[in-house]
This record gives C-alpha cells, sequence and structure tokens, in this order.
C-alpha cells in the first residue's frame, strides 16, 4: 500500500512495541485475541525454551487437571508393574490363589495408596526389595503432592485482570466525524478495579521509498485513564485529520495488513498487584457502520444496576457520516 499522504513517517512519532519494521517477514498476527504474541521460537533445543512450571500455571483449566490425572494414573500403572516384577507374593494381604488381573489391581490400588501416604493396612509390603520399592514411591508421592498443591495454588492466586474485550472494534459516528471503537468490560464479582490505563497501538504496512515496511503509530483516544472500572467501558479514538487511518476504507485497512493493538493495566484491590490484559484487532474484526447497544439498565426494583455482560459484542447498524471513512 502507497504511503498515504496523512501520515509522514519521518516526523510522526511511532510506539515502540518491539516488532521490528521488515513487513515481508510477519506472519498473521502480533497478538492473539487473548493478549498472548503470536510468536513461535525455534532455533534452539525444546527442553532449553520449555518451562514446566509456567506452562502448567497458564495452560486451559481442562488441561491442567487432565494432565494432573494423566500422571497420578500413569505413576501407579508404573509401580504396580514394578510390584508385579518383584512378586505380587511379597505384597502381604493378597491371596495366593488371586487372579493376574486381580493381583495387578490390588498392586495399583496398594501402590495408590503408597503414593498419597494413605495406608489403610489390609496390604503391605513385605520382603526388602517390595520395602525399597515402596519406600521410593512414598518419597515421589510427598514430593508429588508438594508440586501440585504449589501448581495448584500458583492457578488460583494468580493476578488477573478479568476483563472481556468486544469481539469486534467499530468504525461509528462520532460528533461530527467518525471513530473506531471497541469497549471491555469486567465479568468477575468482588473484583474492583482502579487506576485503570489504556494504551492503544495500531501496525500498518507503508510503501517507504519502494519497500514495504511496518510502522506503529500509537492512537490518540478520548480518554485514557479512568479511576475505576465498576462497568463496562467503551475505548474511543476519533479519526481527524491526525488519525493514521484517516480517509481509510475497509479495503485500505486489508491492503494495509493494519492491527490494533491493545494493553490495559489496572490495580486490583483483591490482589493487591497491578494486572494487565490485552488484545488486538485485524481487518476482519473492524465493522463499518455500527453502534454498540446499551449493556446495562436499572433493575426491576429500582435499586441497583444490571449490567448485561452478553450484550457486550452487540451493536446496530449506524450510518457514517459521508465525509468521513467508510467502505
Amino acid at each position: 500500500m502507497p504511503l498515504h499522504p496523512k501520515i509522514n513517517i519521518e516526523t510522526r512519532s511511532t510506539g515502540d512495541t518491539g516488532f521490528g519494521t521488515n513487513a515481508s517477514n510477519y506472519g498473521g498476527r502480533f497478538i492473539n485475541k487473548d493478549g498472548t504474541y503470536n510468536i513461535r521460537r525455534e532455533g534452539i533445543p525444546f527442553w532449553e525454551k520449555f518451562s514446566l512450571y509456567t506452562t502448567m500455571l497458564t495452560m486451559p483449566t481442562w488441561k491442567f487437571l487432565l494432565t494432573i490425572i494423566s500422571f497420578y494414573v500413569i505413576v501407579n500403572l508404573f509401580f504396580a508393574l514394578i510390584y508385579i516384577w518383584a512378586g505380587v507374593n511379597n505384597l502381604i494381604g493378597i491371596t495366593a490363589t488371586s487372579s493376574t488381573l486381580h493381583g495387578f489391581a490390588e498392586a495399583f490400588f496398594f501402590s495408590a495408596q503408597t503414593l498419597t501416604t494413605v495406608g489403610y493396612g489390609r496390604i503391605s509390603p513385605g520382603g526388602l526389595l517390595t520395602n525399597c520399592i515402596a519406600a521410593s514411591e512414598s518419597l515421589i508421592g510427598l514430593l508429588g503432592l508438594a508440586i501440585a498443591t504449589g501448581m495448584f495454588y500458583g492457578r488460583f492466586t494468580q493476578p488477573k485482570a478479568h476483563l472481556r474485550f468486544s469481539r469486534f472494534a467499530l468504525i461509528s459516528p462520532y460528533q461530527d466525524k467518525t471513530a473506531l471503537m471497541f469497549r471491555l468490560a469486567p465479568y468477575k464479582d468482588h473484583h474492583h478495579l482502579t487506576d485503570v490505563e489504556i494504551r492503544v497501538v495500531i501496525g500498518l504496512t507503508l510503501d517507504e521509498n519502494g519497500r514495504s515496511v511496518f510502522k506503529f503509530y500509537p492512537l490518540k483516544l478520548e480518554r485514557t485513564k479512568i479511576d475505576t472500572l465498576p462497568m463496562n467501558w467503551t475505548i474511543v479514538h476519533p479519526i481527524d485529520d491526525q488519525s493514521p487511518i484517516y480517509g481509510f476504507t475497509e479495503k485500505d485497512l486489508e491492503s494495509a495488513d493494519v492491527e490494533v493493538m491493545v494493553t490495559l493495566r489496572a490495580f486490583d484491590h483483591l490482589y493487591s498487584s497491578t494486572v494487565q490484559q490485552g488484545t488486538s484487532y485485524t481487518p476482519q474484526e473492524i465493522r463499518f457502520g455500527g453502534k454498540f447497544v446499551m449493556m446495562f439498565r436499572e433493575s426491576i426494583d429500582g435499586m441497583s444496576t444490571i449490567l448485561e455482560l452478553d450484550k457486550l459484542d452487540r451493536f446496530d447498524p449506524a450510518e457514517l457520516p459521508g465525509t468521513a471513512a467508510h467502505g
């Protein structure tokens, strides 16, 4: 895309996002919808860049629980096989007439009791080898329990902003012009966010001296800070002649490979910590000619305000001013 006449790349200050300017080397979006970076690292061995602890802290809850359960079952199966190898007759309490399957099941559940240090007492190890195996398993069980407890604690106490961003950003009527808008809202009860600050940077491809480069521009917002965030907040970037996307159509956004990158920081009184969350919007997630619907109302008894989170993404069609950017 040629350099837009309203953008002066020589004098306009650009945002330092940490990304470079070589447009031909980028693939996909910079920031995922959940705020994580869309980066895959290669060139070093897997075990050097992999962190089990951070992976367990950040993976989805269902994967975390599945990993814990799978580890528990696999360890018990492993030790059950060792007990069978050492001789099931060395596990006092298992009858000699037990079938192979029954003996394996008894060894498995004895392993589970030993691993968790429950020890019901019906079955006990006999002989030096079996006692050594049981002692080793008890140690692994104690260490595993400590690690699992720490991971559970880390996941439950990890500070999070607990915010949801609208699925789409809108190009909407705004005063006598248009504006780029998106909104967000807290969705957890008892989380009180204060000193909320937001920063929005737009990245787009430009033709600079015959070479495609990717430039980043901080967007001027109607408001960048609020004292507290009890309800939804609509972020507004007025599209005037100082805006990097002034006069852009839908096709211009696509050809420039535009990405709107959002970072929000706030202080959470429940965690007594600063929390951060982000997201991004690509041209496919920017709608022209829309206006967000109201998402809060008075309760029936008139004693409280209802925030309808299911309306976060809803918008009605809106006609854009004839002199503003539209597709």
